[in-house]
């Protein structure tokens, strides 16, 4: 529930919350390869450095669940977003990294890929309004009249502090394409038998008709990410066949994914009404607490269909007009019943709305009393599509199907992307991309 309440010490009430949300963030045995490096190490990857910054997105400005691509050449922006929970004002900038097609720095020197300044400061911002955390709301679009980009390619988005780039804040992946190529895909059930139930397969032909393709074998570099995942992205293809200017991909193995289950959800777009599995929501001094109610593994039941978004997430509010400053912050709590804790590895909440990683703020811990897994998360308002991941000791790719199962038959978005290196350059040109879903093609 929504309510405003005062204080006669509200800095005091303000540090006690930010000692709750610290405690958060913290009180864990970090064994994650995601938080291997320093916060200040360059990452080439989502990632956040700062633990006040929060709800982070980046995507083309037209739609809110779109991803980061956009076209080489074309009157498309991209909107960067983020929360400073700070709630203060502070000096952000900008900048763009070309990389390869493997997310490395590229050979490219900034004037190659970029027509105008290098540096951008972010001047965009707006204050909460009516909400219990308070936090400072900043937006930037590019490009822009400032900001030109003219490759093709991977890029990473910089954002750092008080003019200073060492001083990180977030980075973020995006891509710029050309439509050189044509890609026909088809989503089946695995072809090895053993795996025909649980396993989607994705075949594809690539015809370059008028774009010179000299060494398929050693200038392509095709890459394919399921639900936009990046943990378990697919590389490493070699067309089988080659006839005329069409390349034919069509293996067993390399291109087949796990079909996983349907995404769970919740929403907490209002905290007045209960919506669908939430347990409880309470406002005390310390914020919004939300309770969901008992999970249950899925990995034994049969599939059974329903609409997600294949694990992304959108900021919104019901009890507003703008919902980037009126969307409150909320304490939400998950639990997993689990009689037998395991001892090889992690559990964690897993989606889109924390860049699908596996890190001490979504990490779970185990229960003695209730016999089971919890976590507790800040999110803020809006609705949500997650799921249980187990990240054994020493793998980097977390594994939804102990908890969650994994059919044929679920709904998966893909994309695959197509890098063309051309003989005499030093850079990776994506010249193809196709967007495909395993129940309908676009």
């Amino acid at each position: 529930m929504m309510l405003m309440f005062f204080s006669a010490d509200i800095s005091a009430q303000k540090e006690k919350k930010k000692s709750v949300w610290k405690s958060l963030n913290t009180s864990y045995k970090d064994t994650s390869a995601a938080d291997y490096y320093g916060d200040n190490t360059l990452r080439y990857e989502n990632y956040v450095y700062k633990p006040f910054i929060k709800s982070v997105q980046l995507y083309d400005e037209s739609f809110e669940l779109s991803q980061p691509l956009l076209a080489l050449g074309s009157t498309e922006k991209l909107k960067l977003a983020f929360d400073d929970l700070d709630a203060d004002l502070k000096s952000y900038s900008y900048t763009i990294i070309h990389c390869n097609a493997n997310w490395e720095p590229s050979d490219l020197v900034t004037a190659e890929y970029l027509d105008g300044f290098l540096d951008n400061s972010i001047n965009d911002y707006r204050y909460s309004f009516n909400t219990l955390q308070k936090f400072t709301h900043y937006t930037a679009t590019f490009p822009n009249s400032s900001l030109r980009i003219t490759k093709s390619g991977n890029y990473i988005l910089k954002v750092y502090m008080d003019s200073d780039p060492e001083n990180l804040v977030l980075t973020r992946r995006f891509m710029i394409h050309q439509n050189r190529l044509v890609i026909k895909t088809r989503v089946n059930q695995a072809s090895i038998i053993e795996e025909r139930n649980a396993k989607q397969e994705l075949d594809f032909t690539i015809s370059h008709l008028g774009y010179e393709i000299r060494n398929p074998y050693n200038d392509l570099n095709v890459i394919m990410t399921q639900n936009n995942r990046w943990d378990n992205a697919k590389t490493g293809f070699k067309p089988q066949f080659i006839k005329d200017n069409e390349l034919v991909y069509d293996n067993d193995d390399l291109n087949v994914f796990p079909g996983g289950n349907e995404f769970r959800y919740f929403d907490i777009r209002s905290l007045r009404f209960h919506s669908e599995f939430i347990y409880s929501v309470k406002t005390d001094s310390m914020g919004n607490h939300v309770n969901l109610y008992t999970d249950e593994k899925r990995s034994y039941k049969r599939y059974s269909t329903y609409p997600d978004m294949n694990g992304n997430f959108y900021i919104k509010v019901q009890e507003g007009t703008n919902s980037e400053v009126e969307a409150d912050y909320c304490y939400v709590t998950f639990f997993l019943p689990y009689v037998d804790p395991l001892t090889d590895g992690n559990f964690y909440v897993f989606g889109g709305y924390n860049d699908w990683r596996c890190n001490k703020e979504n990490l779970m811990h185990y229960n003695e009393k209730r016999l089971g897994y919890e976590c507790t998360l800040y999110l803020k308002q809006g609705f949500y599509n997650y799921e249980y991941v187990f990240l054994k000791d020493g793998s980097t790719v977390a594994d939804e199907t102990l908890v969650e199962g994994s059919h044929y038959e679920t709904e998966n978005e893909y994309m695959i992307y197509v890098y063309h290196r051309q003989p005499g350059t030093f850079y990776d040109q994506l010249i193809g991309v196709k967007r495909l879903n395993s129940m309908r093609d676009y």
